[in-house]
C-alpha cells in the first residue's frame, strides 16, 4: 500500500482516496468510513457493518432502516 500520498482539496473540501489504499483497506464504493482527529491528524477507518440483531457481517441488507442479516431477516419475516 502506498503511504504518504498527496492529495489536493477541492472547492467542496472533499479528497479522493487513492485506488491503491481503497484495494488495500477493501474500500468500495457504498462503503462507510469514520472520520476522526487525532491532535493535528485526521484519522480514517472503514467501519464494518454488521447485523444489528447477531453481530454478523455476511449477506447484509436494509431492512426497515437498519442493516440485518439475510438469517435474521428470515427470522424476523416468518414471525
Amino acid at each position: 500500500m502506498a503511504n504518504g500520498v498527496a492529495r489536493k482539496v477541492d472547492q467542496l473540501g472533499r479528497v479522493v482516496l487513492p485506488v491503491e489504499m481503497r484495494k488495500a483497506l477493501r474500500i468500495d464504493v457504498g462503503d462507510l468510513v469514520m472520520m476522526s482527529a487525532e491532535t493535528d491528524r485526521i484519522v480514517l477507518e472503514k467501519v464494518e457493518q454488521r447485523c444489528v440483531f447477531c453481530a454478523g457481517t455476511e449477506n447484509l441488507r436494509d431492512f426497515s432502516r437498519r442493516v440485518v442479516c439475510a438469517g435474521c431477516v428470515e427470522k424476523l419475516t416468518a414471525t
